[in-house]
C-alpha cells in the first residue's frame, strides 16, 4: 500500500483542459478567467481559441503567462504530433515543424510539456497498417527531434488516446532510447484506457514514471451483444477508481496537475470480433477480468439510472455546469484520498 505524507493529495492541483468547454467559444484569456470563477487552478490549452488564419505570437503568450502568474494559475500547452503519418491517405508527414512551433509557444507562455493527440482509430479500420509500421515511423521521427525538445525544455507529453495502448507506447520510447522526464512522456487520459481494452489503474502504474501531465476523466464500461461500449461521465460517478490513480500520480509526481477534460459521447469496442481483438496482442485474461467487472458495475449503474451516456450534440447544453461539478469532484477525491 502506498503511504503518502499527510496532505501530499491535497497538493495537488486541480485544473481544466480547454477542450472540455469548446462549446463556450472563449478566447485564452476568457479560459484563465474561467479557470479563476470556478475555482479551476489552471488550464491545459489543448486548443487555442485565436482568430483563423492567426497563431499565438509572443507578445499574447507572455500576457497569458503573466495573466496565469498573477493569479496563481497553471498553463499546460498543447499542439503536438507524434504520428509522422496522414492518416487519411497514409503518406508520411513532417511533424518536426508542428512541433518546434508548439514547444517553442511552451516555452513562451511557460509550460515544461506539450500535449499530442495525433487523433485517428486506426486499430478500427480492416485496411489500416499494423501497429509495428506505425512505432518504427514514429521512433524514427520523434529520435531527431530529441535536441528540439530540450532546448525548449520541455516534454512532448503523448495522450494515452484511441492509436496505441500503454504496452505500445512503452515500446515506442524504448525504440527512441528515451528515459523519463528527458523529451518524450504521457499526458494521462484516464477514460480513454477503457477505450484501448486497458484497466484504467494497471495502465496508470505502467506508465507512471512517465506521465508529466493527465486528462482526468471518469466514464463507464458497458457490454453489448456487439462488444464493449466505453462512454464518459461526470466526475466520480462512473467506475474509474480515481483515488487509487491520483495516490499512485502523488506518490512518484508530487507536483503533476489533475487536469479535468470532459465530452460526451460514447465508443463501440467489437471485442467479439476476433480479428479487432487480435489487434491488442497484449491483453491478458487477468486484465480483461478487471474491464468485466468495471462492466459490471457499469452495467449496475447504468440499470440504476445512475449512469448513462451524454450524446454528443448534447454536451453543449450540459458542460459548463457539468465541468464545474467535474472539478469540485475531482478536489474532493483527492483531498479524501489524502485522509
Amino acid at each position: 500500500m502506498i503511504r503518502l505524507p499527510d496532505g501530499a493529495m491535497r497538493k495537488l492541483k486541480v485544473g481544466v483542459d480547454s477542450y472540455s468547454l469548446k462549446p463556450l467559444d472563449l478566447t485564452p484569456f476568457e479560459s484563465l478567467e474561467w479557470a479563476v470563477l470556478n475555482e479551476a487552478e489552471g488550464v491545459q490549452f489543448s486548443e487555442i481559441n485565436v482568430p483563423p488564419g492567426t497563431a499565438p505570437d509572443k507578445t499574447l503568450l507572455h500576457e497569458l503567462k503573466s495573466y496565469a502568474a498573477e493569479n496563481g494559475l497553471y498553463i499546460e500547452w498543447g499542439g503536438g504530433e507524434h504520428i509522422p503519418l496522414d492518416l487519411a491517405t497514409g503518406k508520411p508527414k513532417d511533424i518536426l515543424a508542428t512541433n518546434r512551433r508548439a514547444a517553442e509557444q511552451a516555452f513562451h507562455v511557460g509550460s515544461a510539456s506539450i500535449r499530442s493527440c495525433s487523433g485517428g482509430l486506426m486499430r478500427w479500420k480492416k485496411d489500416s497498417p499494423a501497429t509495428d509500421e506505425y512505432l518504427r515511423a514514429m521512433a524514427a521521427a520523434l529520435r531527431v527531434q530529441k535536441p528540439m525538445f530540450r532546448d525548449f525544455g520541455v516534454v512532448l507529453a503523448i495522450e494515452t488516446h484511441f492509436e496505441f495502448t500503454s504496452f505500445e507506447l512503452l515500446r515506442l520510447f524504448d525504440m527512441c532510447g528515451a528515459v523519463p522526464g528527458e523529451y518524450l512522456g504521457i499526458c494521462l487520459d484516464t477514460m480513454n484506457l477503457l477505450t484501448m481494452l486497458e484497466d484504467p489503474v494497471l495502465a496508470a502504474k505502467r506508465l507512471l514514471p512517465w506521465t508529466v501531465t493527465t486528462h482526468i476523466k471518469d466514464g463507464g464500461l458497458l457490454l453489448t451483444e456487439d462488444g464493449f461500449v466505453s462512454f464518459t461521465a461526470e466526475a466520480g460517478k462512473g467506475v474509474i477508481e480515481f483515488a487509487a490513480i491520483f495516490e499512485l500520480l502523488a506518490s512518484v509526481h508530487p507536483d503533476i496537475t489533475l487536469t479535468v477534460e470532459d465530452h460526451g459521447g460514447d465508443f463501440m469496442i467489437p471485442v467479439h470480433d476476433a480479428e479487432f481483438l487480435a489487434r491488442f496482442p497484449d491483453l491478458t485474461v487477468p486484465e480483461l477480468v478487471r474491464l468485466l467487472r468495471l462492466a459490471a458495475r457499469t452495467r449496475t449503474l447504468h440499470d440504476a439510472g445512475k449512469l448513462s451516456v451524454v450524446p454528443r450534440d448534447r454536451w453543449p447544453s450540459v458542460c459548463e455546469g457539468r465541468v464545474k461539478r467535474d472539478i469540485q469532484a475531482v478536489r474532493r477525491i483527492a483531498g479524501g484520498a489524502a485522509g
